[in-house]
């Protein structure tokens, strides 16, 4: 079987897959996460988040030093290191939330190195639709994060959660838009390692899909039945664009009873899942 790589979305970093992948190498299957453009160890945080005293103007309109990476570079990143980890052989890429535009470009761009693709709770836009148009659709209404989002993006280039505020309410829903089922003690573990900036340029970037590119790999979408962040009714909408669009190649779902992060509150479950898929 094909080796599994592991992209995080927003925010967040390779460091999230810690609790997957030595369930998924113990069953017999190699797997590797790696770090998204603007994330983990290519990460730039905004003076404010650093400096002291805390100041909350400058939360709300300091320029993020991640506003000049796009789709294309995390796209780029993620196919150099899909040759590297594969040699050149395709390899079954799992995409959790806002990664997913990055798998759906590097697929359409270079479908050899993609032998699966896999959404888990992810934004999978259909052609030419940015995946933050998807924030703004009437399923997504409910969700928890628009809410907790800093600054102006168009402005700061970036989406910005202030990680460093103090407000309970606003630490209490950060909690309950990606964690709502994790363990209360890996939850701030995980707070700390988090990065307040993502790449609004991501978000922004459309691809154009065709037959003979992203249409032609296969794709499995895991639907997180729980999420507050991104939405169950939203995730089922990219399923029904992506069908409709691609007929032939009709996408396969499995659900999990989860919040947005499945990573941290069922790994072993979630590794099961992924390390059965072909």
């Amino acid at each position: 079987m094909s080796t599994l790589v592991l992209v995080h979305g927003f925010w967040h970093g390779s460091w999230c897959w810690s609790e997957v992948v030595p369930h998924v190498v113990a069953a017999g299957r190699p797997a590797v996460a790696v770090d998204m453009a603007g994330h983990g160890l290519y990460a730039r945080r905004p003076r404010w988040f650093t400096e002291q005293p805390y100041d909350p103007e400058a939360v709300g309109t300091e320029v993020s030093p991640v506003a000049d990476v796009s789709l294309d570079d995390a796209a780029e990143s993620l196919t150099a290191q899909l040759r590297r980890i594969g040699g050149g052989e395709p390899v079954t890429v799992v995409a959790h939330s806002a990664a997913g535009p990055v798998l759906t470009r590097t697929a359409q761009r270079t479908p050899e190195l993609v032998a699966h693709a896999v959404y888990l709770t992810a934004y999978m836009p259909a052609s030419d639709v940015p995946a933050v148009a998807y924030t703004q659709i009437p399923e997504a209404d409910d969700s928890l994060v628009v809410p907790l989002l800093r600054g102006d993006p168009s402005r700061i280039g970036a989406l910005r959660l202030d990680f460093a505020s103090g407000d309970p309410a606003y630490r209490r829903q950060l909690r309950e838009a990606f964690y709502s089922d994790v363990d209360p003690a890996l939850i701030e573990a995980a707070a700390g390692l988090l990065t307040p900036d993502s790449p609004v340029g991501i978000m922004l970037g459309t691809t154009t899909l065709t037959h003979g590119g992203w249409g032609s790999v296969r794709r499995t979408y895991i639907v997180c039945t729980r999420d507050l962040a991104l939405l169950p009714d939203v995730q089922t909408r990219f399923i029904a664009e992506a069908d409709a669009a691609f007929p032939d190649n009709p996408t396969s779902v499995v659900t999990l009873d989860a919040s947005h992060s499945p990573f941290l509150s069922m790994p072993g479950e979630l590794a099961g899942i992924l390390t059965a898929l072909g």
